[in-house]
C-alpha cells in the first residue's frame, strides 16, 4: 500500500517493553517492566505483512528523573537491539518518548513542566540529541523519532499553550538534525494527537494523529480513562458515545480526519501513531469500527500502528472473553482482527 508519493505506508503495532519503568498499575495496566524487546514480535509482524513498529518509551527506563541527563547504557542497548531487529526483519522502527522529561499523558505527573520549564526542555533536547548521535548512520528508511506522545489540549490549567508546544518542538528538531540531518521526525498533534499543526510545515516533519475516536468504543470501561468511560453506554457501531457528542458514525469519523487530509494536501505527511479499542468493547463492535477507521485512514494515505501488539488492545493475548482465539505458539491470536488489519 502506497501513499500519494509512492512511498509504502507504515502499517504495524506498538511494542510496550519500555512503556514504563514501574510495575503495571491502574493507569498503565498493559505496561511491561523495562524489559528487552522480543525478536519473535518482529518476526511475526513481518511475516504477517506489516512493516512498522512504534516503541513508546519512558525515559525513566534509562534515566533517574532526579539525574535526567544521565543515561543507562545497559538499557540503551535494549533499544539498539530493537533497531537491529527491525532492520533484520525489514520493519521500520519509531522511537517515541511516551514519558519525556517534564511530561507524560499518564499519571503520575512529572515534577517539572516540559512546556514551560527550561531545564525540562534542555533535558528533552539532550535525550533526543543523544539518540540522534547514537543512531547516526542508520538509514532513514529504518528508523524515525517521534518526539513526545500526545501533548494535551492547550489551556492554562494544563500549563501549555500552542506557542509553548512549538517552543518545545522546534529546538528538539534542531538538536536532532544537528547530529543527523536525514533522520525522519514525527510530531504528535495537539489535543492528545487530534489537532494538526499547519504552522510546522516549514520543518518538513511527519505529523501524527490518533485513532481513538469515539471514546465510547476505544476506551469503554478503561479504568485509566475516567468515570465517564466507565459509565458509558454499551458500545455500538454506528451510534457510539463520545463525551456528549451526537452519536458517532462513519460520516462523523470521516469529518474528524478532514483537517489531517487538508494538511496532507499542503504537502505534509501524516501517520496514525496509535489506534485500537480496549478489551471491554464487544468484539463485533470493535471489528466493525476498526474496519471503517482503517479504510478512512489508508484511503487517505495515512498509515497506522495498532495499540498494541500483545495486550488488551492487540491481536495477541488481548484478554477478550468473546473471541474464538487461535493458538499461536502459546499465545492467543485474534485471527479476525489480524485479517482486518492485513487488508488495510
Amino acid at each position: 500500500m502506497l501513499d500519494a508519493n509512492g512511498r509504502r505506508l507504515w502499517r504495524g503495532f506498538n511494542l510496550l517493553e519500555k512503556f514504563s519503568a514501574c510495575s503495571p498499575s491502574k493507569s498503565a495496566p498493559q505496561s511491561n517492566l523495562n524489559l528487552p524487546f522480543r525478536e519473535e514480535d518482529f518476526r511475526w509482524i513481518s511475516d504477517w505483512g506489516f512493516n512498522f513498529v512504534r516503541l513508546p518509551m519512558s525515559y525513566h527506563c534509562w534515566s533517574d528523573p532526579d539525574r535526567w541527563l544521565e543515561m543507562d547504557e545497559r538499557v540503551l542497548e535494549h533499544i539498539d537491539s530493537a533497531v537491529e531487529m527491525g532492520r533484520r526483519h525489514s520493519i521500520h522502527v519509531c522511537l517515541n518518548l511516551h514519558r519525556a522529561p517534564g511530561y507524560c499523558v499518564n499519571p503520575p505527573p512529572e515534577k517539572k513542566n516540559l512546556w514551560r520549564d527550561e531545564d525540562a526542555q534542555a533535558a528533552f533536547c539532550h535525550h533526543w540529541k543523544a539518540f540522534a548521535g547514537r543512531y547516526r548512520g542508520v538509514p532513514a528508511a529504518a528508523l524515525s523519532f517521534n518526539l513526545v506522545n500526545e501533548p494535551p489540549a492547550p489551556s492554562e490549567e494544563r500549563g501549555i499553550s500552542r506557542a509553548d508546544y512549538l517552543r518545545v518542538v522546534r529546538p528538539a528538531v534542531t538538536a536532532i538534525r544537528a547530529e543527523d540531518p536525514e533522520r525522519p521526525i514525527i510530531v504528535d498533534g495537539l489535543s492528545w494527537g487530534n489537532e494538526p499543526l499547519p504552522e510546522l510545515s516549514d520543518l518538513n516533519v511527519i505529523q501524527s494523529c490518533r485513532g481513538y475516536l469515539p471514546f465510547g468504543i476505544s476506551h469503554y470501561r478503561a479504568p485509566w480513562a475516567g468515570e465517564a468511560c466507565m459509565k458509558a453506554p454499551e458500545p455500538k457501531w454506528p451510534g457510539a458515545w463520545n463525551w456528549g457528542d451526537p452519536p458517532w458514525d462513519r460520516a462523523r469519523l470521516e469529518k474528524h480526519y478532514e483537517a489531517w487530509v487538508s494538511l496532507m494536501a499542503g504537502g505534509a505527511r501524516v501517520h496514525c501513531g496509535e489506534c485500537g479499542a480496549y478489551n471491554r468493547t464487544p468484539h463485533k463492535v470493535v471489528l466493525a469500527w476498526l474496519e471503517d477507521l482503517l479504510d478512512i485512514l489508508v484511503s487517505a494515505g495515512i498509515g497506522y500502528a495498532l495499540w498494541n501488539f500483545r495486550g488488551a488492545f492487540g491481536v495477541l493475548d488481548s484478554g477478550r472473553d468473546d473471541v474464538a482465539y487461535e493458538d499461536w505458539y502459546g499465545h492467543r491470536l485474534d485471527r479476525e482482527m489480524l485479517e482486518i488489519l492485513q487488508r488495510f
